[in-house]
């Protein structure tokens, strides 16, 4: 009988502020993962420029692949196929993903693969967790998007619950701009969380009515600047790493409450974690406790991978793949693309 022969796919993520590329084997071995951030470029405005963002990408991105080729010691005659992110995302910083992708799969004669970013986030888990596979519940918690999503197979999900308004990471940003810790929010309010008291000031947990696994963030950020204006008003002393904590206990616990119901309710017994805000310590060690509580294995990437990453976008690029997913060079940027969606 002939042996398989590797999978070996160039992915390309350039969804917002990160110029990545990687190759990827098989779907969980990374060979290489390069990231180019823009962080510092944008922190001058406080959040992500689509414009500075887009011209960023052009400039970096032929470097960034011809290093994650050299990382992997691989050149596109190696290669099996191309994936790139097509949305959701910046439609300015995706077009630059997008072209690029299509001119590699056209000169190299590879498949492409276009990925949507969330199951690029979710599938994060497999790299790490080779044992990790469907179904399962995935609380994705990024900047843009808020979802509880079962995977019921490679490629397969259904999004049981969303945000209504704010995404928590959205939410992360505006109250750290608020208290002066600046951006990005995630990072700096889970480090200020640190030094204050989570039980210091009671922020809402907002329920949405007849959707039990809905979120939404702008009331507790409204909460924040309120009690924020109240202090000025009356001239008390602001003890931002109190803000800090109280609110991301508040963010966290709506977060972990609302998955755990999802997986009793829908019988699932395993639970992972996936996007940006899933490096958060205090998301995860709220989880980690109400996981072992109930005897629900919980899975979560390494911060690197929680993070815009092309590695993530290799894994899901795999399983389409496997399934007979290709797109034709008409293949374009949906900045606005549902999970689920081809």
């Amino acid at each position: 009988m002939e042996e398989q022969k590797d999978i070996l796919i160039l992915a390309i993520e350039s969804s917002c502020d990160e110029t990545a590329a990687a190759v990827v084997k098989n779907g969980r071995e990374v060979l290489s993962n390069v990231i180019s951030s823009q962080i510092v470029l944008h922190t001058v405005y406080g959040g992500v420029v689509p414009e500075i963002a887009s011209r960023k990408h052009i400039e970096k991105i032929n470097e960034v692949i011809q290093e994650a080729l050299d990382q992997a010691k691989m050149t596109l005659g190696d290669l099996s196929a191309v994936g790139v992110t097509y949305g959701p995302g910046l439609v300015g910083a995706l077009l630059v993903g997008v072209a690029e992708a299509k001119a590699i799969s056209y000169g190299a004669h590879l498949p492409l693969i276009g990925v949507h970013h969330i199951e690029g986030h979710i599938s994060a888990n497999y790299i790490e967790h080779k044992e990790l596979e469907p179904p399962f519940l995935c609380l994705v918690v990024s900047g843009g998007h808020t979802h509880l999503v079962i995977v019921r197979d490679y490629g397969s999900y259904e999004i049981i619950g969303r945000t209504r308004d704010d995404a928590a990471g959205e939410a992360f940003d505006k109250v750290a701009r608020a208290i002066g810790l600046g951006y990005p929010g995630g990072p700096k309010i889970d480090k200020a969380s640190k030094e204050g008291n989570p039980e210091a000031i009671h922020f809402p947990r907002a329920k949405v009515e007849d959707a039990p696994y809905d979120f939404s963030f702008s009331g507790v950020k409204s909460a924040v600047l309120n009690y924020l204006n109240g202090c000025r008003m009356k001239g008390e002393e602001i003890i931002k790493a109190d803000v800090a904590a109280s609110f991301q206990r508040a963010v966290c616990e709506v977060l972990v409450s609302h998955a755990l119901d999802a997986a009793r309710a829908y019988r699932l017994s395993k639970i992972a974690l996936a996007g940006g805000v899933a490096s958060n310590s205090e998301l995860r060690a709220l989880m980690e406790k109400a996981c072992q509580k109930e005897g629900i294995p919980l899975y979560y990437p390494s911060p690197v991978l929680c993070t815009d990453n092309a590695a993530m976008i290799g894994a899901a690029a795999y399983y389409e793949y496997r399934r007979g997913v290709r797109h034709g060079l008409d293949l374009n940027a949906v900045p606005n693309l549902k999970l689920g969606e081809r």
